[in-house]
């Protein structure tokens, strides 16, 4: 399993990192040890002062396919879920400054934890869904799915041009505006419309 993130594939997030609006999708990897299982706590690592939330809608993949035609790409996946993509953002801001690439604050363990659950598509509308994260109960991010700059069929097939993507492997599709720092005891927590499918403490 691996987990696959898309970059700037909101514009007003875009804006808010000073980023241009990248003409093709970007994409980054986090290993399978970034994974957070639903349940357990995020405790901040002692490498970072400035640790931001990232939530997003997760695509779980079903079948393995490579250079996977967009028209097709709905069949690669039938499950949507949320997760949120921890940001080391002083250490990702010092190798973005150097030109040095900048897993070391993306891809470090416990950096994307999941949702509860993941909700069949058949039961969701794709191209105008929202998802909300809530800090201690205020809210700070919410997403459409009408606001990316690419679909989900246009990710899968863009990034399944250069990676084989395998049964199991999580697509995390890019987060809207409102990103902002963790600290200790903070609770977040993601829905999907109505739905939660996230509940996080900070330790």
């Amino acid at each position: 399993m691996k987990i696959i993130c898309i970059g700037r594939n909101y514009a007003d997030h875009a804006k808010e990192m000073n980023s241009p609006l990248p003409s093709a999708p970007v994409f980054f990897m986090k290993p399978d040890t970034a994974m957070l299982p639903a349940g357990n706590p995020f405790y901040i690592p002692d490498f970072t002062n400035d640790l931001h939330y990232e939530c997003e809608l997760v695509v779980k993949i079903k079948k393995a396919g490579k250079h996977i035609p967009e028209n097709f790409a709905g069949d690669y996946y039938d499950e949507i879920g949320l997760g949120i993509d921890f940001t080391a953002r002083d250490l990702q801001t010092a190798c973005k400054e150097k030109g040095l690439p900048w897993e070391i604050g993306k891809a470090f363990d416990n950096s994307a934890p999941m949702g509860t659950h993941f909700l069949p598509k058949t039961a969701l509308n794709l191209t105008d869904l929202t998802f909300t994260l809530h800090k201690n109960g205020e809210l700070v991010q919410t997403g459409h799915t009408t606001d990316m700059i690419f679909s989900i069929d246009k990710l899968i097939a863009y990034v399944s041009q250069f990676i084989t993507l395998k049964t199991g492997d999580l697509l995390f599709t890019g987060t809207p505006a409102g990103v902002g720092p963790v600290a200790i005891g903070d609770r977040l927590e993601g829905f999907i419309g109505e739905e939660k499918l996230l509940d996080l403490q900070i330790k």
